[in-house]
């Protein structure tokens, strides 16, 4: 009979499909799924019985944030967590010719992407640098109305109208200009952050806003090789050759704030 010490025992796939309510859990092989409240009880409540099952890899999709906390406490628990594209996910149920969508059926096909595709576990981003992304966020939402703001002032012919324009666009003017402060404070706190400004500020034509962008949404620059890099980003051109034919290379996919 062989020892503990050499048996090669594989935890479960774990599939999680997040929604703002609950976090559906699908495991491969059983045991069968779980759910959870999407709280902060319900996700310890969730890491206290993912640690009980020692899984292998645990997928969630990126659901436009409410999966980060969840992420978050999963990693601090040592537990193997990766956020995917929801397109990549959505993909591969197409090609399996899964079409129904429940949340039970996502977390199960989660799971079974996580098993078959295995997708690189990254380092989550830590909580600076979610505040930095979440500031530059609002930053690109307020530019967005402004600019529209701006629009309408031009075409704006009552007085009335031009001038609630104007005040509102004062208004976001002020706003921005206080994002900027704070988040030139933030990278100023931080002397690891104020390195890599340096560093990225240095060709001609990076500026604040690229370089911040870069620090908050790409935390993985300088840990990858430049085809990883563009890779990772979504500017490394694929082919789109079949047989004799040869087709024009494109890029896709990525990061799209980046």
């Amino acid at each position: 009979m062989s020892s503990s010490s050499e048996k090669n025992v594989q935890g479960p796939w774990v599939g999680i499909d997040v929604s703002k309510a609950t976090l559906e859990v699908a495991c491969r092989p059983a045991p069968g799924p779980r759910t959870f409240e999407n709280t902060p009880e319900g996700i310890d409540q969730l890491v206290e019985h993912l640690r009980g099952l020692d899984p292998t890899l645990v997928v969630l999709e990126a659901t436009g944030g409410l999966e980060v906390p969840a992420v978050a406490a999963l990693a601090a628990a040592g537990l193997p967590v990766v956020a995917v594209n929801p397109r990549q996910v959505r993909d591969f149920a197409k090609a399996l010719g899964i079409l129904a969508k429940t949340d039970r059926i996502d977390a199960e096909v989660i799971a079974w992407f996580g098993e078959l595709i295995r997708p690189q576990v990254r380092p989550p981003k830590d909580q600076q640098t979610r505040d930095l992304a979440a500031l530059l966020s609002r930053r690109r939402q307020l530019l967005e109305i402004l600019l529209a703001e701006r629009k309408r002032l031009h075409s704006a012919t009552t007085e009335p109208t031009r001038r609630s324009l104007s005040e509102h666009i004062g208004w976001l003017e002020l706003r921005i200009k206080e994002l900027d402060d704070d988040l030139d404070r933030q990278v100023k706190q931080s002397p690891v952050w104020r390195e890599k400004e340096k560093l990225l500020r240095s060709p001609p034509g990076v500026g604040p806003v690229l370089s911040l962008m870069l620090l908050a949404n790409l935390p993985e620059l300088g840990s990858l090789n430049r085809r990883q890099i563009a890779a990772l980003v979504g500017l490394a051109p694929f082919n789109k050759d079949s047989g004799k034919f040869r087709g024009k290379r494109c890029i896709w996919g990525g990061r799209a704030d980046v």
